[in-house]
């Protein structure tokens, strides 16, 4: 038998992006069949995206205690309060909510996912599949990758609504900002490119998501310690990829 080279840490470290990437075009680009895929992405939508909603609302709640205090505390004497709201509002919009949305979905659903399929590679039903004659991405990755697409945008609109009230109820009853000053702040500095920007991320960082749980899972190798291994190294994937996304967003969407 031959050597196998992507043990050697250089090489794995080149060839394990490609890898990635040829993985993720093809899931994209020939996967879809929407007659087939219907009914398998409505059910992975009802896990990855409402069976998040209740986590997601207790951290967008902290979210807007912590954003509307710190914002409070470095803007309050300096300039007017309806500043508060505008740091407030468009904190949240451009950078916390996906951003930290998109921590909490890939902690909850890239290592699932992964785990998941990384147990139907271990007892060889993704082989099986292949067998019958099934495209697994198509009936095990695109519903999976849609639904995190399509999910976690719904999360992060969530994320700014419960986060924004929160940030407005703290300030008119302990931070001395009235609601009617913090809401002006945010509806006067209110920019669209604000909260398009931020949905463009949420989208992006759900293909990312599910395109990694999908990876590590579809390439175990071994019994239950790899699957193991492929939940974690699909969550720590995708948390670099959301932070490398969200510089470049962060470059096209608010450069100025």
């Amino acid at each position: 038998m031959g050597a196998d080279w992507t043990s050697i840490p250089w090489v794995s470290a080149i060839v394990a992006p490609i890898d990635y990437l040829a993985f993720l075009v093809r899931v994209v680009v020939g996967s879809w069949d929407p007659r087939r895929t219907w009914a398998r992405f409505i059910a992975q939508l009802s896990v990855h995206g409402a069976g998040a909603i209740p986590v997601v609302i207790i951290t967008s709640v902290f979210i807007g205690l912590t954003t509307a205090v710190q914002t409070t505390y470095q803007l309050m004497g300096v300039v007017p309060k309806y500043f508060v709201g505008m740091g407030v509002g468009r904190l949240v919009l451009i950078e916390l909510a996906p951003v930290l949305t998109g921590f909490i979905v890939a902690g909850r659903s890239a290592s699932a996912i992964a785990a998941e399929l990384g147990a139907m590679r271990v007892s060889e039903q993704i082989d099986a599949l292949e067998v019958m004659g099934v495209d697994p991405y198509r009936y095990l990755c695109l519903p999976r990758v849609l639904a995190t697409c399509i999910g976690l945008p719904v999360l992060v609109v969530v994320t700014e609504v419960v986060a924004i009230f929160t940030a407005l109820i703290i300030a008119e009853m302990m931070l001395d900002v009235p609601a009617s000053v913090f809401t002006y702040g945010v509806t006067h500095f209110f920019m669209l490119r604000d909260f398009t920007g931020g949905i463009v991320k949420s989208v992006l960082f759900g293909l990312l998501i599910g395109t990694s749980g999908c990876y590590y899972g579809f390439n175990v190798h071994g019994g239950a310690e790899a699957v193991g291994r492929a939940a974690t190294r699909a969550v720590v994937l995708s948390a670099v990829l959301i932070l490398l996304v969200d510089f470049v967003i962060a470059l096209v969407f608010f450069k100025t």
